[in-house]
């Protein structure tokens, strides 16, 4: 399920052009276009979820599965090992959350 409004679902079509760092069945992964951080990309699963808020138990599988996905992409990206290196993972949910894309999505940042 795609909302064909939505900037992240475009780009997950391919309606919008994007440096890919991942793509599987679920997950689509890529570099964020104004990084707060030398490592910084996007995380976002191919359904549309509008938030953290609309979060389900049905979405266990696909909530475990981006954040065990976050770490080996971490590194490949060029984030430094535990415990020495390392890197955040965010999201923002609504309005008062900073959400400014209304479609679930974990920035994952890091680097020196």
């Amino acid at each position: 399920m795609q909302d064909p409004n939505c900037l992240f679902c475009k780009i997950i079509a391919g309606k919008i052009p994007s440096k890919k760092v991942y793509e599987d069945e679920h997950v689509y992964a890529f570099h964020d276009i104004a990084p707060w951080a030398p490592i910084h990309f996007l995380m976002v699963p191919k359904l549309h979820i509008p938030s953290m808020a609309q979060i389900t138990p049905e979405n266990s599988a696909l909530m475990g599965h981006l954040l065990a996905l976050a770490p080996k992409l971490a590194l490949e990206q060029g984030c430094r090992p535990y415990p020495e290196g390392g890197y955040r993972i965010v999201t923002n949910t609504g309005a008062e959350g900073g959400q400014e894309v209304h479609h679930l999505h974990f920035h994952v940042m890091g680097g020196p």
